[in-house]
Protein backbone atom coordinates (compact mmCIF):
# COMPACT_ATOMS: atom_id res chain seq x y z
CA UNK A 1 0.00 0.00 0.00
CA UNK A 2 2.96 2.36 0.40
CA UNK A 3 4.43 1.48 -2.46
CA UNK A 4 1.50 2.39 -4.28
CA UNK A 5 1.11 5.34 -2.60
CA UNK A 6 4.51 6.39 -3.30
CA UNK A 7 4.25 5.54 -6.84
CA UNK A 8 0.52 7.96 -7.18
CA UNK A 9 2.52 10.77 -5.38
CA UNK A 10 5.20 10.37 -8.07
CA UNK A 11 3.04 10.26 -11.10
CA UNK A 12 1.07 13.45 -9.57
CA UNK A 13 4.63 15.24 -9.30
CA UNK A 14 5.48 14.00 -13.03
CA UNK A 15 2.35 15.52 -13.93
CA UNK A 16 2.38 18.70 -12.27
CA UNK A 17 5.82 19.48 -13.46
CA UNK A 18 4.75 18.40 -17.29
CA UNK A 19 1.98 20.69 -16.69
CA UNK A 20 3.84 23.63 -15.02
CA UNK A 21 6.70 23.27 -18.09
CA UNK A 22 3.97 23.53 -20.52
CA UNK A 23 2.79 26.42 -19.19
CA UNK A 24 6.29 28.31 -19.18
CA UNK A 25 6.52 27.34 -22.28
CA UNK A 26 2.89 28.64 -23.08
CA UNK A 27 3.70 31.51 -20.90
CA UNK A 28 6.68 32.51 -23.28
CA UNK A 29 5.27 31.87 -26.58
CA UNK A 30 1.92 34.24 -26.14
CA UNK A 31 3.35 36.75 -23.79
CA UNK A 32 7.15 37.39 -23.65
CA UNK A 33 7.57 36.63 -27.71
CA UNK A 34 4.90 39.11 -28.60
CA UNK A 35 5.70 41.37 -26.10
CA UNK A 36 9.50 41.96 -27.71
CA UNK A 37 7.98 41.92 -30.97
CA UNK A 38 9.01 38.33 -32.33
CA UNK A 39 7.12 37.20 -35.21
CA UNK A 40 6.30 40.30 -36.73
CA UNK A 41 6.74 41.23 -40.61
CA UNK A 42 9.90 43.65 -41.26
CA UNK A 43 7.48 46.13 -42.73
CA UNK A 44 5.83 46.86 -39.28
CA UNK A 45 9.54 47.10 -37.82
CA UNK A 46 11.33 44.45 -35.09
CA UNK A 47 9.21 45.56 -31.75
CA UNK A 48 10.44 45.31 -28.28
CA UNK A 49 7.39 46.90 -26.37
CA UNK A 50 6.13 49.62 -24.17
CA UNK A 51 9.18 49.07 -21.48
CA UNK A 52 11.82 49.69 -24.04
CA UNK A 53 14.49 52.45 -23.78
CA UNK A 54 13.62 53.86 -27.31
CA UNK A 55 9.38 54.33 -26.10
CA UNK A 56 10.43 55.47 -22.87
CA UNK A 57 13.03 58.25 -23.74
CA UNK A 58 10.13 59.39 -26.22
CA UNK A 59 7.71 59.83 -23.72
CA UNK A 60 9.90 61.31 -21.36
CA UNK A 61 11.15 64.13 -24.13
CA UNK A 62 7.32 64.42 -24.94
CA UNK A 63 6.36 65.04 -21.07
CA UNK A 64 9.22 67.59 -20.96
CA UNK A 65 7.96 69.44 -24.43
CA UNK A 66 4.44 69.22 -23.44
CA UNK A 67 5.41 71.01 -19.55
CA UNK A 68 7.06 73.39 -21.12
CA UNK A 69 4.84 74.57 -24.12
CA UNK A 70 7.71 73.57 -26.72
CA UNK A 71 6.37 72.83 -30.02
CA UNK A 72 8.21 69.59 -31.10
CA UNK A 73 7.43 67.91 -34.42
CA UNK A 74 8.34 64.71 -35.15
CA UNK A 75 11.21 64.50 -38.01
CA UNK A 76 12.61 60.68 -37.76
CA UNK A 77 13.30 59.20 -41.23
CA UNK A 78 12.74 55.84 -39.68
CA UNK A 79 9.74 56.24 -38.00
CA UNK A 80 7.76 58.66 -40.31
CA UNK A 81 8.19 56.07 -42.86
CA UNK A 82 6.65 53.36 -40.57
CA UNK A 83 3.78 55.74 -40.07
CA UNK A 84 3.52 56.22 -43.29
CA UNK A 85 3.24 52.95 -44.53
CA UNK A 86 0.75 52.29 -41.68
CA UNK A 87 -0.97 55.83 -41.53
CA UNK A 88 -4.73 54.61 -41.70
CA UNK A 89 -4.23 52.46 -38.85
CA UNK A 90 -2.09 55.24 -37.06
CA UNK A 91 -5.57 57.60 -37.77
CA UNK A 92 -7.39 55.03 -36.42
CA UNK A 93 -6.30 54.65 -32.99
CA UNK A 94 -7.34 56.38 -30.18
CA UNK A 95 -5.03 58.02 -27.57
CA UNK A 96 -3.91 55.18 -25.02
CA UNK A 97 -6.01 52.54 -26.97
CA UNK A 98 -3.28 51.12 -28.34
CA UNK A 99 -2.04 47.47 -26.61
CA UNK A 100 1.22 46.94 -29.00
CA UNK A 101 4.05 49.43 -29.34
CA UNK A 102 4.71 49.32 -33.08
CA UNK A 103 6.94 52.77 -33.99
CA UNK A 104 8.70 54.05 -31.20
CA UNK A 105 9.76 50.62 -30.14
CA UNK A 106 11.90 50.17 -33.23
CA UNK A 107 15.64 49.46 -32.67
CA UNK A 108 17.56 52.51 -33.31
CA UNK A 109 20.07 55.28 -30.89
CA UNK A 110 18.75 58.39 -31.85
CA UNK A 111 15.10 59.81 -32.61
CA UNK A 112 14.77 63.05 -34.07
CA UNK A 113 12.53 65.77 -33.66
CA UNK A 114 12.66 69.40 -34.86
CA UNK A 115 11.45 72.95 -33.15
CA UNK A 116 11.37 76.15 -34.95
CA UNK A 117 13.38 78.54 -32.47
CA UNK A 118 11.66 81.77 -32.91
CA UNK A 119 8.58 79.59 -31.21
CA UNK A 120 10.86 78.44 -27.86
CA UNK A 121 10.17 81.18 -25.18
CA UNK A 122 12.34 79.32 -22.42
CA UNK A 123 15.30 77.57 -24.14
CA UNK A 124 17.34 77.97 -20.75
CA UNK A 125 14.98 76.68 -18.33
CA UNK A 126 13.83 73.69 -20.17
CA UNK A 127 17.65 72.74 -20.84
CA UNK A 128 18.01 72.53 -16.53
CA UNK A 129 14.73 70.26 -16.51
CA UNK A 130 15.53 68.45 -18.67
CA UNK A 131 18.68 67.54 -16.60
CA UNK A 132 16.50 66.89 -13.92
CA UNK A 133 14.56 64.46 -15.43
CA UNK A 134 17.38 62.31 -16.35
CA UNK A 135 18.12 63.01 -19.71
CA UNK A 136 22.13 63.82 -20.33
CA UNK A 137 21.94 66.94 -22.84
CA UNK A 138 24.64 68.26 -25.11
CA UNK A 139 23.93 71.61 -26.69
CA UNK A 140 25.83 72.50 -30.11
CA UNK A 141 25.81 76.24 -31.33
CA UNK A 142 27.56 77.90 -34.17
CA UNK A 143 27.52 81.22 -35.41
CA UNK A 144 24.72 82.82 -37.31
CA UNK A 145 24.84 82.76 -41.10
CA UNK A 146 22.37 85.19 -41.53
CA UNK A 147 24.54 87.58 -39.54
CA UNK A 148 27.95 86.90 -41.78
CA UNK A 149 27.27 90.11 -44.26
CA UNK A 150 27.41 92.74 -41.05
CA UNK A 151 30.65 92.82 -39.26
CA UNK A 152 29.04 94.13 -36.17
CA UNK A 153 27.19 91.07 -35.36
CA UNK A 154 28.76 88.00 -37.87
CA UNK A 155 30.26 86.48 -34.16
CA UNK A 156 26.56 85.96 -32.68
CA UNK A 157 26.29 81.95 -31.97
CA UNK A 158 22.82 80.12 -32.06
CA UNK A 159 21.76 76.41 -31.02
CA UNK A 160 21.79 74.63 -34.27
CA UNK A 161 21.24 71.20 -31.77
CA UNK A 162 20.73 69.15 -29.05
CA UNK A 163 21.26 65.75 -28.45
CA UNK A 164 19.58 64.72 -24.94
CA UNK A 165 20.54 61.22 -23.75
CA UNK A 166 18.66 58.56 -21.75
CA UNK A 167 20.59 55.45 -20.71
CA UNK A 168 21.34 53.88 -24.46
CA UNK A 169 18.66 56.29 -26.45
CA UNK A 170 19.29 59.03 -27.53
CA UNK A 171 16.55 62.62 -28.18
CA UNK A 172 17.94 64.34 -31.28
CA UNK A 173 16.24 67.77 -31.55
CA UNK A 174 17.23 70.05 -34.48
CA UNK A 175 16.92 73.53 -34.03
CA UNK A 176 14.91 75.03 -37.23
CA UNK A 177 15.44 78.91 -37.83
CA UNK A 178 13.85 80.86 -40.16
CA UNK A 179 15.33 82.27 -43.73
CA UNK A 180 14.15 84.95 -44.96
CA UNK A 181 12.84 83.07 -48.15
CA UNK A 182 10.21 81.67 -45.84
CA UNK A 183 11.98 78.34 -45.31
CA UNK A 184 13.11 76.44 -42.63
CA UNK A 185 17.09 75.91 -42.18
CA UNK A 186 19.28 73.70 -40.08
CA UNK A 187 22.72 74.30 -39.29
CA UNK A 188 25.74 71.83 -39.69
CA UNK A 189 26.82 69.56 -36.40
CA UNK A 190 30.04 70.51 -36.19
CA UNK A 191 31.43 69.63 -32.40
CA UNK A 192 34.41 71.79 -30.85
CA UNK A 193 37.91 70.81 -29.50
CA UNK A 194 36.14 70.23 -25.94
CA UNK A 195 33.10 67.76 -26.69
CA UNK A 196 33.44 64.35 -25.23
CA UNK A 197 33.09 62.19 -29.09
CA UNK A 198 32.31 59.36 -27.13
CA UNK A 199 28.98 60.85 -26.13
CA UNK A 200 26.86 59.52 -28.39
CA UNK A 201 27.82 57.61 -32.14
CA UNK A 202 27.71 60.88 -34.46
CA UNK A 203 28.38 59.07 -37.50
CA UNK A 204 24.67 57.36 -36.85
CA UNK A 205 22.78 60.43 -36.70
CA UNK A 206 20.65 61.28 -39.56
CA UNK A 207 20.68 65.23 -39.21
CA UNK A 208 23.56 67.18 -39.03
CA UNK A 209 26.42 65.95 -41.12
CA UNK A 210 25.44 69.35 -43.41
CA UNK A 211 23.54 72.04 -43.42
CA UNK A 212 19.86 71.61 -44.96
CA UNK A 213 17.31 73.42 -46.04
CA UNK A 214 13.18 72.34 -46.06
CA UNK A 215 9.96 74.07 -46.94
CA UNK A 216 7.83 75.05 -44.02
CA UNK A 217 5.63 72.36 -43.27
CA UNK A 218 1.99 72.26 -41.82
CA UNK A 219 1.84 69.74 -39.14
CA UNK A 220 -0.85 67.76 -37.75
CA UNK A 221 -1.62 65.92 -34.24
CA UNK A 222 -1.62 62.20 -34.02
CA UNK A 223 -1.09 59.53 -31.31
CA UNK A 224 1.33 57.20 -32.15
CA UNK A 225 1.58 54.19 -29.42
CA UNK A 226 -0.19 55.71 -27.01
CA UNK A 227 2.04 59.34 -27.09
CA UNK A 228 0.37 62.60 -28.75
CA UNK A 229 2.81 64.10 -31.06
CA UNK A 230 3.20 66.63 -34.15
CA UNK A 231 4.18 65.65 -37.62
CA UNK A 232 4.46 66.86 -40.94
CA UNK A 233 0.87 66.86 -42.71
CA UNK A 234 2.23 66.12 -45.92
CA UNK A 235 4.63 63.29 -45.01
CA UNK A 236 5.82 62.05 -48.43
CA UNK A 237 6.79 65.29 -49.36
CA UNK A 238 8.68 66.06 -45.87
CA UNK A 239 10.41 62.20 -46.36
CA UNK A 240 11.04 63.34 -50.29
CA UNK A 241 13.17 66.44 -48.91
CA UNK A 242 15.30 64.76 -46.46
CA UNK A 243 17.96 63.18 -48.96
CA UNK A 244 18.00 66.34 -50.71
CA UNK A 245 18.42 69.02 -48.16
CA UNK A 246 21.49 69.70 -48.05
CA UNK A 247 22.56 73.90 -48.19
CA UNK A 248 25.32 75.55 -49.15
CA UNK A 249 25.42 79.44 -48.30
CA UNK A 250 26.89 82.53 -50.42
CA UNK A 251 30.05 83.64 -50.19
CA UNK A 252 29.10 86.76 -48.03
CA UNK A 253 32.75 87.09 -46.48
CA UNK A 254 33.98 87.34 -49.94
CA UNK A 255 31.32 89.15 -51.35
CA UNK A 256 32.36 92.02 -49.05
CA UNK A 257 35.83 91.91 -50.08
CA UNK A 258 34.76 92.04 -53.51
CA UNK A 259 32.64 95.09 -52.93
CA UNK A 260 35.15 96.65 -51.33
CA UNK A 261 37.41 96.49 -54.21
CA UNK A 262 34.89 97.41 -56.83
CA UNK A 263 32.11 99.72 -55.54
CA UNK A 264 28.75 98.29 -56.54
CA UNK A 265 26.89 99.84 -59.05
CA UNK A 266 23.83 101.92 -57.39
CA UNK A 267 22.66 103.62 -60.67
CA UNK A 268 18.85 103.79 -61.09
CA UNK A 269 19.10 101.81 -64.34
CA UNK A 270 21.27 98.87 -62.21
CA UNK A 271 18.55 99.06 -59.23
CA UNK A 272 15.84 98.42 -61.79
CA UNK A 273 17.38 95.67 -63.81
CA UNK A 274 17.80 93.85 -60.00
CA UNK A 275 14.07 94.62 -59.21
CA UNK A 276 12.96 93.14 -62.68
CA UNK A 277 15.11 90.33 -63.02
CA UNK A 278 14.44 88.87 -58.84
CA UNK A 279 10.83 89.52 -60.51
CA UNK A 280 11.34 87.35 -63.43
CA UNK A 281 13.17 84.92 -61.28
CA UNK A 282 10.59 84.78 -58.43
CA UNK A 283 7.88 84.39 -61.76
CA UNK A 284 10.27 81.02 -63.08
CA UNK A 285 10.37 79.53 -60.00
CA UNK A 286 6.21 79.78 -59.15
CA UNK A 287 5.75 78.33 -62.60
CA UNK A 288 8.49 75.94 -62.49
CA UNK A 289 7.32 74.06 -59.27
CA UNK A 290 3.48 74.36 -60.09
CA UNK A 291 5.06 71.86 -63.64
CA UNK A 292 7.43 69.80 -60.78
CA UNK A 293 10.43 70.52 -62.47
CA UNK A 294 13.27 71.26 -60.20
CA UNK A 295 15.79 74.28 -62.05
CA UNK A 296 19.11 75.47 -60.69
CA UNK A 297 21.06 78.84 -61.14
CA UNK A 298 23.10 78.63 -64.07
CA UNK A 299 25.77 80.67 -66.24
CA UNK A 300 25.90 84.50 -64.98
CA UNK A 301 23.70 84.42 -62.33
CA UNK A 302 25.16 81.66 -60.35
CA UNK A 303 28.42 83.55 -60.82
CA UNK A 304 26.65 86.79 -59.39
CA UNK A 305 25.52 84.27 -56.51
CA UNK A 306 28.94 83.05 -55.89
CA UNK A 307 30.89 85.78 -56.38
CA UNK A 308 28.86 88.73 -54.93
CA UNK A 309 25.66 87.17 -53.31
CA UNK A 310 23.66 89.11 -55.75
CA UNK A 311 22.60 89.56 -59.45
CA UNK A 312 24.98 90.85 -61.82
CA UNK A 313 23.45 94.81 -62.69
CA UNK A 314 25.05 94.01 -66.54
CA UNK A 315 23.85 90.80 -67.31
CA UNK A 316 20.91 91.88 -68.87
CA UNK A 317 18.79 88.00 -68.39
CA UNK A 318 18.15 85.20 -65.65
CA UNK A 319 20.27 82.40 -66.61
CA UNK A 320 18.41 78.95 -65.19
CA UNK A 321 19.53 75.00 -65.72
CA UNK A 322 17.20 72.07 -65.88
CA UNK A 323 18.00 68.43 -66.55
CA UNK A 324 16.32 67.18 -69.94
CA UNK A 325 14.34 64.35 -68.29
CA UNK A 326 12.73 66.85 -66.32
CA UNK A 327 11.25 68.42 -69.29
CA UNK A 328 7.52 69.34 -69.71
CA UNK A 329 5.85 69.31 -73.04
CA UNK A 330 3.53 72.07 -71.85
CA UNK A 331 6.48 73.92 -70.36
CA UNK A 332 6.28 76.83 -72.96
CA UNK A 333 2.60 77.16 -72.94
CA UNK A 334 2.56 77.22 -68.82
CA UNK A 335 5.12 80.34 -69.30
CA UNK A 336 3.14 82.13 -71.97
CA UNK A 337 0.43 81.63 -69.51
CA UNK A 338 2.82 83.01 -66.78
CA UNK A 339 2.96 86.51 -69.02
CA UNK A 340 6.39 85.47 -70.59
CA UNK A 341 6.31 84.91 -74.09
CA UNK A 342 8.66 82.81 -76.20
CA UNK A 343 11.48 84.53 -77.57
CA UNK A 344 13.61 82.02 -78.98
CA UNK A 345 13.71 78.17 -79.01
CA UNK A 346 16.89 76.65 -80.37
CA UNK A 347 17.62 72.96 -80.34
CA UNK A 348 15.14 69.73 -80.05
CA UNK A 349 14.55 67.57 -77.00
CA UNK A 350 16.66 65.13 -77.77
CA UNK A 351 19.36 67.49 -79.27
CA UNK A 352 20.24 70.54 -77.23
CA UNK A 353 17.25 72.38 -76.43
CA UNK A 354 17.21 76.10 -75.09
CA UNK A 355 14.30 78.27 -74.44
CA UNK A 356 14.03 82.09 -74.11
CA UNK A 357 11.31 84.16 -73.24
CA UNK A 358 10.82 87.77 -72.53
CA UNK A 359 10.37 89.51 -69.61
CA UNK A 360 9.22 92.78 -68.51
CA UNK A 361 11.87 95.78 -68.86
CA UNK A 362 13.64 93.96 -71.81
CA UNK A 363 15.04 91.34 -69.29
CA UNK A 364 15.12 87.88 -70.38
CA UNK A 365 14.80 84.43 -69.14
CA UNK A 366 17.62 81.89 -70.87
CA UNK A 367 16.80 77.92 -69.99
CA UNK A 368 19.71 75.43 -71.00
CA UNK A 369 18.64 71.72 -70.69
CA UNK A 370 21.46 69.44 -69.51
CA UNK A 371 22.13 66.22 -70.79
CA UNK A 372 23.59 63.27 -68.46
CA UNK A 373 26.12 61.17 -69.70
CA UNK A 374 28.07 58.63 -68.05
CA UNK A 375 31.70 60.54 -66.98
CA UNK A 376 29.55 64.22 -67.77
CA UNK A 377 27.05 66.21 -68.91
CA UNK A 378 26.28 68.62 -71.33
CA UNK A 379 24.15 71.57 -72.58
CA UNK A 380 23.99 72.84 -76.06
CA UNK A 381 24.09 76.22 -77.53
CA UNK A 382 23.51 77.74 -80.48
CA UNK A 383 25.13 80.79 -82.20
CA UNK A 384 22.30 83.11 -82.97
CA UNK A 385 24.15 84.64 -85.79
CA UNK A 386 25.34 81.92 -87.71
CA UNK A 387 23.58 79.41 -86.76
CA UNK A 388 26.28 77.18 -85.29
CA UNK A 389 25.53 74.52 -82.35
CA UNK A 390 28.11 74.31 -79.36
CA UNK A 391 28.54 71.87 -76.68
CA UNK A 392 29.08 73.39 -73.50
CA UNK A 393 30.47 70.40 -71.23
CA UNK A 394 30.28 69.95 -67.65
CA UNK A 395 31.69 67.32 -64.90
CA UNK A 396 28.86 65.56 -63.04
CA UNK A 397 27.18 67.79 -60.27
CA UNK A 398 24.52 67.55 -57.87
CA UNK A 399 21.87 69.81 -56.18
CA UNK A 400 22.10 71.89 -53.30
CA UNK A 401 19.69 74.69 -51.50
CA UNK A 402 20.68 78.10 -51.45
CA UNK A 403 19.49 81.39 -50.68
CA UNK A 404 19.50 84.00 -53.54
CA UNK A 405 17.63 87.80 -53.33
CA UNK A 406 15.81 86.00 -50.74
CA UNK A 407 14.90 83.24 -52.06
CA UNK A 408 15.57 79.13 -51.49
CA UNK A 409 16.84 77.98 -54.93
CA UNK A 410 19.45 75.97 -56.43
CA UNK A 411 22.95 75.70 -56.98
CA UNK A 412 25.38 72.91 -58.57
CA UNK A 413 26.99 72.06 -54.82
CA UNK A 414 30.42 71.80 -56.83
CA UNK A 415 29.81 75.14 -58.33
CA UNK A 416 33.79 76.53 -58.76
CA UNK A 417 34.43 73.55 -60.85
CA UNK A 418 30.89 74.45 -62.15
CA UNK A 419 31.83 77.92 -62.88
CA UNK A 420 35.45 76.77 -64.63
CA UNK A 421 33.54 74.64 -66.74
CA UNK A 422 31.55 77.53 -67.85
CA UNK A 423 33.88 79.92 -67.98
CA UNK A 424 37.14 78.68 -68.73
CA UNK A 425 40.09 77.84 -65.96
CA UNK A 426 41.81 80.67 -67.29
CA UNK A 427 39.38 83.13 -67.11
CA UNK A 428 38.91 81.69 -63.29
CA UNK A 429 40.72 84.64 -61.39
CA UNK A 430 39.26 87.25 -63.74
CA UNK A 431 35.97 86.24 -63.42
CA UNK A 432 36.03 85.44 -59.48
CA UNK A 433 38.13 88.71 -59.02
CA UNK A 434 36.80 91.55 -61.25
CA UNK A 435 33.16 92.78 -62.78
CA UNK A 436 33.40 92.50 -66.61
CA UNK A 437 31.23 93.80 -69.19
CA UNK A 438 31.90 92.05 -72.36
CA UNK A 439 29.61 88.94 -73.67
CA UNK A 440 29.48 85.72 -73.35
CA UNK A 441 31.48 85.30 -76.78
CA UNK A 442 34.35 87.78 -75.78
CA UNK A 443 34.73 86.23 -72.89
CA UNK A 444 35.76 82.63 -74.34
CA UNK A 445 37.89 84.32 -77.39
CA UNK A 446 39.97 86.16 -74.49
CA UNK A 447 40.01 83.08 -72.87
CA UNK A 448 40.69 80.08 -75.08
CA UNK A 449 40.15 76.84 -74.06
CA UNK A 450 43.04 74.36 -74.68
CA UNK A 451 42.40 70.49 -74.91
CA UNK A 452 44.77 67.93 -74.68
CA UNK A 453 45.18 67.61 -78.20
CA UNK A 454 46.00 71.54 -77.79
CA UNK A 455 43.44 72.46 -80.83
CA UNK A 456 40.98 75.33 -79.25
CA UNK A 457 37.55 73.94 -78.71
CA UNK A 458 36.21 77.12 -80.09
CA UNK A 459 37.79 76.39 -83.66
CA UNK A 460 34.80 72.90 -83.92
CA UNK A 461 37.41 70.66 -82.24
CA UNK A 462 35.71 67.62 -80.25
CA UNK A 463 35.71 68.21 -76.70
CA UNK A 464 37.86 66.04 -74.43
CA UNK A 465 37.45 67.93 -71.51
CA UNK A 466 35.43 70.38 -70.11
CA UNK A 467 35.00 73.21 -72.52
CA UNK A 468 33.10 73.72 -75.92
CA UNK A 469 32.65 72.23 -78.99
CA UNK A 470 30.87 72.82 -81.99
CA UNK A 471 28.45 69.76 -83.39
CA UNK A 472 26.09 69.27 -86.08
Amino acid sequence: MSRINKNVILALLTLTSSAFLLFQLYYYKHYLSAKNGAGLSKSKGSRIGFDSIQWRAVKKFIMLTTSQNVPVFLIDPLVLELINKNFEQVKNTSHGSTSECNFFCVPRDFTAFALQYHLWKNEEGWFRIAENMGFQCLKIESKDPRLDGIDSLSGTEIPLHYLCKLASHTIHLVVFHERSGNYLWHGHLRLKAHVDRKFVPFRKLQFGRYPGAFDRPELQEITVDGLDVLIPKDLMHFLEEIPHSRFIECRYKEARAFFQQYLDDNTVEAMMFRKSAKELLQLAARTLKKLGVRFWLSSGTCLGWYRQCGIIPYSKDVDLGIFIQDYKSNMISAFQDAGLPLKHKFGKVEDSLELSFQGKDDVKLDIFFFYEETDHVWNGGTQAKTGKKFKYLFPKFTLCWTEFVDMKVHVPCETIEYIEANYGKEAKCYILSRPFRTTFWTRLADFPLKLENNRDVRNGSQARGNGLAEFS
